[in-house]
């Protein structure tokens, strides 16, 4: 088995370590096993738990990631292509939590009008 063969560790399948636990998905598993315990990791949690369980009333993103990534799984044939593009847009939604979730866009733009 290739698996045995590289020393590889089974990832997000039933009944091994890394998987889901209770209402809990992978993703919150490694951040509570590792110990990562960052207000930004944690919106981030919420997000993919709600994208992976289908569960998107946790947050409003949760649709937005799960969107993308079925669209990443039609662009990408090879899975290591399918995860690098996955990695990318994982840490946008990091730098999202981490940088951004107080930015909005406020369109049109008031500029040119008198505001009164």
């Amino acid at each position: 088995m290739v698996g045995e063969r590289f020393g590889a560790v089974p990832f997000d399948i039933e009944d091994v370590f890394w998987s889901h636990r209770g209402e809990l998905c992978t993703f919150d598993v490694m951040i509570e096993e590792f110990g990562l315990a960052t207000e930004p990791l944690h919106t981030l949690a919420a997000i993919v738990r709600g994208a992976d369980t289908a569960r998107l009333d946790l947050a409003p993103q949760a649709a937005g990631l799960l969107a993308a990534s079925l669209g990443l799984s039609r662009m990408f044939a090879d899975d290591l292509k399918q995860l690098e593009a996955g990695m990318l847009l994982y840490d946008a939604f990091y730098r999202w939590c981490r940088d951004a979730t107080d930015e909005t866009h406020n369109w049109p733009t008031a500029k040119g009008r008198s505001v009164k």
